[in-house]
């Protein structure tokens, strides 16, 4: 291949790396075109699969900080270039090679991060964004149902108290004034009112004998 036409290649698998959200890197020794065909419309609108050349596409991986990818760059290599969730790409790349075992998978990069196969296995184990995200949106509203439960008593005791005391001030205002207590007597006035009494009672005594 020309110097030039190579330096093309590598640009475009540079240019794939960089603007994929992943890339997973397989072995598909012994898939016939059709099944390859198969894998490509599997893996979803915008995403590819490309059989390289691999010593161009380390020369790629090198220039965008994927050098680990160079022990996976031997034998037969396809690469699906992902574009969009990586988790749906990698269950249907799973199923694909459940169905089809000649399709190995080696590794890649997820998220900028190279990966081995396991953690490629994992990643399509994930449960699918819709379904991870009604779990989350279930545990919130039962989080949110508890909080509302513990603030419930007290607020509905103070809306009483509050109903209570606006009835309390109507009635308040319409009932009459109580007279006002009368002063305690004095010491001097209690003993003047006392004083007859027992001048009374003494002459009445008087009058007995």
């Amino acid at each position: 291949m020309p110097t030039q036409a190579k330096a093309a290649v590598i640009d475009e698998i540079t240019d794939r790396f960089q603007n994929s959200s992943a890339a997973v890197l397989t072995e598909y020794r012994g898939l016939t075109v059709a099944q390859l065909t198969q894998l490509r419309r599997s893996l979803g609108e915008g995403s590819s699969y490309a059989v390289v050349k691999n010593t161009l596409t380390k020369r790629a991986a090198d220039s965008v900080g994927y050098s680990d990818l160079a022990p996976l760059l031997n034998g037969p290599t396809g690469i699906a270039f992902i574009q969009g969730d990586p988790v749906e790409a990698a269950k249907a790349i799973r199923d694909f090679a459940k169905a089809n075992p000649m399709l190995v998978v080696k590794g890649g990069v997820v998220d900028g991060r190279t990966v081995d196969a396991s953690e490629v296995t994992r990643l399509a184990d994930v449960e699918p964004r819709e379904v991870l995200l009604a779990k989350l949106a279930g545990a919130m509203k039962g989080n949110l149902t508890k909080a509302a439960g513990l603030f419930q008593a007290p607020l509905s005791q103070m809306a009483r108290l509050a109903e209570a005391l606006k009835e309390k001030k109507p009635a308040e205002a319409a009932a009459p004034e109580a007279p006002a207590a009368e002063a305690p007597a004095s010491d001097d006035t209690a003993a003047a009112d006392t004083t007859p009494e027992t001048d009374t009672a003494a002459a009445d005594a008087a009058s007995d004998d």
